[in-house]
């Protein structure tokens, strides 16, 4: 059957280089380590989750189920269309062809902001965890700054090795944030908890509190990253099957695991004690749990994996964030020397180095503003880009029934319609919960707070009149806005070129696997 793509770029797209992205270097469980190591689970959990206690109570643990099985319903069409549209400019390429464009153009400024957003705020995040971790181990105070520009080069090296390289170091890191969490909930179980374990944490009357929408809004937030499976899709192995795969192991993973985490912690206090205890020392929590539970060894390897954990989390985001750069340059909508991919490593290096030099600059203007690394840094930076991301879901779940009702296709109606339309009122949900407890996120003033909640859709709208720019001044790349590749690569068979006109004035391809 066919897909909607634009017509073939007229100019603008940067020529293809000698050295492209390494097709068939990642399997599915490749994928996932990126994107759950994006999420980064012990720093959500040790950071994040005693205040989802403290809001919630005892049932706090149902509300990661809850945001993990939106965010499945919305991985339904929104893999069921990454099977169709292969581009590598992932939500932006998925919005263009539901949604013309002008919409896929705004969408691909608010993915740039919202991934570099993520990403940058959190090396105020790892300045201040290296800080903490250093004094409870050493009882030395170190500067924050030098801590997080070492990171910064530390992860732009990470970024210019190759893919399978940065897989296997977050693999490693995966498991070690995600271990010392297991031992946490072994040594629960093991001792029976604090009296005895108890399932009141799922009964009706604990869940349908009022601090359930908080922990809602903390919980959605906990996933942001999952959806980036997609991004990968040029260098996935059999990526039809690979990364569908990755994106339903990735939420289904962090959804079970974040809620069991919880509620273990929940039983080593108990049902009636524990939010008095998360409200005493929320930031120990998970330290005072797992030093009564297992000893005061695994607290401090706890402070060291909570580290390794930031480092994750900033890899992941760095590698997405060089391949939008990627496609945009190669789009010619960023500059073409964004487009260079190393010869040997195969990664979008130009595109991390400058990704890399934007991310000291802004660490180096809060330093130089005296900024305070966590509460300024981290959550003025990375609360905007929380929302661009949703917004981005929330914009490609509307594409994806757009997309389908005008292409021909073999897919179910529950895939191409039911699935999206009930994601779009659970993101809609989502993002009004997470703006109406922004200050729960942030802390800050509500003029800060309003200015954090515009940027994501001021960016977006700016799309717009850049949209008509290119249009008139640039038509060629405008016309190839979100281009399907018509080149054959080790990983995928050629394409057979089908024209055919739709409403936005693309063209469609129709692979081998959708041909009648």
């Amino acid at each position: 059957m066919s897909v909607t793509t634009p017509d073939a770029p007229q100019e603008g797209p940067a020529a293809p280089t000698a050295a492209t992205l390494r097709p068939g270097s990642l399997g599915t469980a490749d994928i996932a380590f990126f994107v759950v190591s994006a999420a980064a689970p012990l720093t959500v959990m040790a950071g994040v989750a005693p205040l989802a206690i403290l809001l919630g109570g005892t049932g706090a643990p149902v509300g990661y189920l809850l945001a993990g099985l939106t965010l499945a319903v919305f991985a339904v069409g929104f893999t069921t269309m990454s099977r169709h549209v292969k581009s590598g400019g992932a939500f932006y390429a998925f919005i263009t062809c539901g949604l013309g464009r002008p919409v896929g153009i705004g969408a691909a400024l608010l993915a740039l902001v919202g991934y570099n957003g993520m990403e940058i705020g959190v090396y105020g995040l790892l300045g201040t965890a290296t800080q903490d971790t250093v004094h409870a181990l050493l009882g030395t105070d170190v500067p924050w700054l030098p801590i997080s520009l070492a990171g910064l080069l530390l992860i732009g090296y990470g970024g210019y090795r190759s893919v399978d390289f940065g897989a296997k170091v977050l693999g490693v890191l995966l498991v070690a944030e995600t271990g010392i969490l297991v031992l946490l909930a072994a040594g629960v179980l093991l001792k029976g908890g604090a009296h005895g374990l108890s399932a009141a944490s799922l009964a009706p009357g604990n869940v349908l509190v009022p601090g359930t929408a908080a922990v809602l809004a903390f919980a959605f937030a906990a996933f942001t990253g999952f959806e980036s499976t997609v991004i990968y899709r040029r260098e996935a192995r059999d990526p039809e099957r690979t990364v569908p795969r990755a994106t339903y192991l990735a939420v289904g993973f962090l959804g079970l695991f974040y809620a069991f985490v919880v509620w273990t912690v929940v039983q080593a206090f108990g049902d009636a004690e524990v939010v008095r205890a998360a409200a005493e020392d929320p930031g120990g929590l998970f330290f005072s749990a797992i030093t009564t539970y297992v000893g005061g060894w695994a607290a401090d390897l706890m402070h060291v994996f909570i580290v390794t954990s930031v480092l994750a989390s900033l890899l992941a985001f760095h590698n997405a964030i060089n391949r939008y750069g990627l496609a945009l340059a190669e789009e010619g909508v960023l500059p073409r020397a964004l487009g260079r991919v190393h010869p040997r490593h195969r990664s979008p290096y130009v595109a991390g180095t400058a990704q890399t030099v934007l991310g000291a600059a802004v660490v180096l203007a809060f330093w130089a503003a005296g900024a305070d690394p966590y509460g300024q840094l981290l959550l003025w930076v990375n609360t905007p880009g929380m929302i661009g991301l949703l917004l981005l879901q929330l914009l490609a779940a509307i594409a994806v029934p757009c997309y389908f009702r005008r292409v021909r296709h073999q897919e179910g109606s529950l895939r191409t319609v039911v699935a999206p339309v009930a994601a779009t009122a659970l993101l809609a949900t989502a993002i009004v919960l997470v703006v109406t407890h922004i200050d729960l996120f942030t802390g800050a003033s509500s003029t800060v707070n309003t200015v954090l909640v515009v940027v994501a859709p001021a960016v977006f709208l700016a799309g717009l009149p850049l949209a008509a720019w290119l249009r008139h001044k640039r038509p060629g790349t405008y016309a190839g806005f979100a281009a399907e590749p018509t080149e054959p690569t080790e990983a995928t068979a050629p394409a057979e070129r089908v024209e055919a006109a739709g409403p936005a004035g693309p063209a469609h391809t129709a692979t081998p696997a959708e041909q009648p």
